[in-house]
């Protein structure tokens, strides 16, 4: 029997009471599928319901076949080593006693003499270079994602489900595992917002508010159907809102054609010559049409509405964040930034940047790139001036504002609009207002308190205070795309595109820097530059 996994009725709610799954149906073949929808929408508790990890309210969930698990993160104890993930510790002790001779006869014929061969094989296809014995708390959170995959890789499972694999994971380590993805024969259930890995996968399952559907083929191909989709969602809803000011007008005719045939009949009443009880018998059949018209207008005028309400929530499900911003004014040829000579660090003697000299003039688009550990971070904090160059100088010619990966900048237990307030205070209440329904917080959304909101509606919210009223001529960002759904990743790539100033990103993400219009990029390799 192929091996697979089919979900049958499942029902899941948060400890909350929010249903997450209702009467939930999913089927998952030995192919690669992508799980993507936006953040909270249910995909890491899928992967725990097909685990194992949590059990579903209601329904079944059948697995024909052998699971290996990804976590997005996972707790190691101090003691415990590479070869502990891979499960192959005392497998590997007996080697080592074989090769000192002290194995017993019977311990040698069990030995599996390939062992470190295999071992070896699997972290090398995750570009992982390190030895059994390494101590896992040793290991940064990239290298323990690629030292996890390799452990996946060695088992051999018929069903691999990844959450989040490439988060925290370097160029080279991201590359690493869209090959090991694209070279992988079995099933596999990946929850990512990678979109050049899921350029590799077979099929995409889209988990919305409306429930779950599948795509076959590519993110490329998700993407297209997902184009013709919004296309006839935007149909329907002009069809509905046609239909509405049809039934509208059909009412009103019909209300005037009874009210002039009342007219008319009470006029030939006050004339006299109709009897008492046909007027009693005209009267009734009038009320009896005028209140059969109004309830058929009203189920028209019904059905109308809840045909334009699903399509407006169709499209508001598929419809991508677009937005206008002002200008900044940023002159093309203004100097904006310059590090001449800078040698910079933590430890005393030990640098992490050496002798680091660039510029930046007007709007120019700067994403800064190199491999975990290689000064990226260490650069941006020189720019704001957290930290200062042991030699060199640093030189910022602008306004500027930074936006890390926690938003740090806005008040956590302030709303949205009184954190756009603080930051933009020449900005009126209607500025203010006007500039967050720009970023999709309208009216009670602007109201929400920011420790409340998911990761990509904590970065819309920086982006939205930073440049809904008065955008700083630099925007400088570091790894903006961590953690955040595709949805809210197409929606800070659709804000950055409107904005007219200087960029400078740190980013491992490919497809984002290419959709935000990268036009340079500052290579770092450690201790100086490169490129």
């Amino acid at each position: 029997m192929p091996a697979s996994i089919t979900l049958s009725h499942i029902s899941w709610a948060a400890p909350d009471g929010r249903s997450l799954f209702s009467d939930l149906d999913l089927s998952f073949g030995t192919e690669r599928t992508g799980l993507v929808g936006r953040n909270g929408v249910g995909k890491t508790t899928l992967l725990k319901l097909v685990s194992g990890d949590l059990r579903p309210q209601s329904g079944t969930i059948a697995v024909g076949g052998s699971l290996g698990v990804l976590r997005q993160s996972v707790q190691v104890a101090a003691d415990e080593t590479i070869a502990d993930l891979f499960g192959v510790a005392g497998a590997l002790e007996l080697l080592h006693r074989a090769g000192t001779g002290a194995a017993t006869a019977d311990e040698l014929a069990s030995a599996d003499w390939m062992l470190e061969t295999r071992i070896a094989a699997a972290l090398n296809r995750t570009g992982l270079d390190a030895e059994p014995q390494t101590p896992l708390a040793a290991l940064s959170g990239g290298q323990r994602t690629r030292a996890g995959l390799a452990a996946l890789i060695f088992a051999e499972p018929d069903f691999l489900l990844l959450d989040e694999p490439t988060n925290n994971l370097d160029r080279d380590g991201r590359e690493a595992v869209i090959a090991l993805i694209s070279g992988w024969r079995a099933g596999a259930i990946i929850v990512s917002h990678d979109r050049e890995l899921l350029e590799n996968v077979d099929a995409i399952v889209e988990l919305t508010s409306l429930g779950a559907a599948r795509y076959g083929g590519n993110w490329s191909h998700y993407r297209e159907r997902k184009a013709l989709e919004l296309a006839a969602a935007e149909h329907d809803l002009a069809d509905a809102e046609r239909r509405m000011a049809e039934v509208a007008r059909k009412a009103q005719a019909t209300v005037e054609r009874q009210a002039h045939r009342d007219r008319a009949g009470r006029k030939m009443a006050a004339k006299g010559g109709i009897p008492r009880i046909m007027l009693g018998g005209m009267k009734e059949r009038s009320e009896t049409t005028g209140g059969d018209n109004a309830r058929l207008a009203e189920r028209r005028r019904t059905q109308a509405l809840e045909e334009a309400k699903a399509a407006r929530e169709k499209i508001e499900i598929l419809q991508p964040l677009s937005v206008k911003l002002p200008s900044t004014g940023l002159p093309a040829n203004k100097m904006i930034l310059k590090m001449d000579g800078v040698t910079a660090g933590y430890q005393p003697g030990d640098p992490i940047i050496r002798d680091l000299s660039f510029d930046m003039t007007g709007p120019e688009r700067i994403a800064v790139i190199g491999s975990n550990g290689s000064g990226k971070t260490t650069l941006l904090s020189l720019v704001t001036g957290e930290l200062k160059p042991w030699a060199g100088t640093v030189g910022v010619m602008t306004a500027f504002t930074m936006l890390d990966q926690t938003v740090s900048l806005l008040d956590p237990s302030a709303s949205i609009r009184d954190n756009f307030r603080r930051i933009n205070p020449q900005a009126d209440e209607n500025t203010c207002r006007a500039a967050l329904a720009r970023f999709m917080f309208r009216a009670d959304a602007a109201l929400q308190v920011v420790s409340t909101l998911s990761g990509g509606q904590l970065l819309r919210a920086g982006l939205a205070c930073t440049l809904g009223a008065a955008p700083p001529p630099l925007l400088i960002l570091d790894e903006p795309t961590n953690h955040l759904d595709i949805d809210s990743i197409a929606a800070v790539e659709a804000g950055l595109r409107a904005y007219d100033g200087a960029l400078l990103v740190v980013s491992h993400d490919e497809t984002f820097l290419e959709n935000i219009g990268i036009t340079r990029r500052l290579g770092l390799h450690g201790a100086g530059p490169a490129g």
